[in-house]
């Protein structure tokens, strides 16, 4: 693996992230980074990967850090709740993503503004952990797809495998020990050439989303050793829940009624 210097100024939010989590990643983990001469050294462009882990942002940050480049994320909101949250994730150049809104209208906005200043910008074009009962990519929302329509820029596939035995999806604890393998294939340009010309329909982001996911699913497939299913899990049709922890009950545990007896809550707190 060649290890780039980065070019960019890195910022306060990366000069306090860097020291505490890159070190914290190479002694839990090991990494299998193949390709990384596909991520261009300047220049704005998409890296579109798959979603296995909650941790996954972090392993991927690491391949692009030590590629030159500093990573824009598309992140789900949540993060920027708090107003601490707010100003590190901001300083560090994150743009946040109000998932199932219209209001995600203004981070694709951000997005395509942050590739025309030259950004690399990461997108997770499933939106969520994979849902699939085998860890596969799912079916893709189409944001990565319209902001390469919109700019032309290069989209960088990625498959990758590994994080998810390091936080299994919506685990609390992580698994720290032993070290566990991270491997990420890095592949070439997802070929979009024939469709920028085009005027934008539903139909031409379909199919520009359909061909970057062809090329994630065909990454992992190399990564794994596997063929993916011939048919991507679609949450939609299966009818699991597109945000939160499938697992869990979406109205949540019942509170406790504040009428009980005092007696009655003190035992049971107990």
């Amino acid at each position: 693996m060649t290890v780039r210097k980065l070019q960019q100024k890195r910022g306060w939010a990366w000069n306090l992230a860097v020291p505490v989590i890159k070190p914290l990643l190479l002694a839990t983990t090991t990494r299998e980074w193949v390709g990384g001469e596909n991520i261009p050294d300047s220049g704005g462009f998409i890296l579109a990967l798959n979603h296995v882990s909650h941790v996954d942002p972090l392993t991927a940050a690491h391949l692009v850090y030590d590629h030159g480049r500093l990573p824009r994320y598309l992140a789900k909101s949540g993060l920027f709740k708090t107003r601490a949250g707010a100003f590190f994730f901001t300083a560090a150049g994150q743009i946040p993503v109000e998932r199932l809104s219209a209001n995600a209208a203004g981070a694709y906005d951000a997005a395509v503004a942050a590739v025309r200043r030259g950004e690399c910008v990461v997108v997770y074009p499933e939106g969520t952990i994979t849902r699939d009962p085998g860890g596969w990519p799912m079916t893709g929302k189409s944001g990565a797809a319209r902001i390469a329509l919109a700019t032309g820029c290069p989209v960088i596939p990625v498959g990758q495998w590994g994080a998810q035995q390091l936080l299994a999806p919506y685990a609390k604890k992580p698994d720290l020990f032993p070290r566990k393998r991270i491997q990420m294939l890095v592949g070439p340009p997802v070929d979009l050439a024939d469709l920028l010309d085009q005027p934008q329909s539903i139909a031409l982001v379909q199919q520009a989303t359909d061909r970057i996911m062809a090329a994630i699913t065909a990454l992992v497939e190399e990564v794994r050793g596997e063929t993916a299913p011939a048919e991507r899990f679609d949450m939609r049709k299966a009818g699991v829940r597109q945000t939160g922890n499938p697992n869990k009950d979406p109205n949540g545990p019942r509170r406790p009624s504040s009428r009980r007896p005092r007696k009655q809550a003190s035992e049971e707190s107990a």
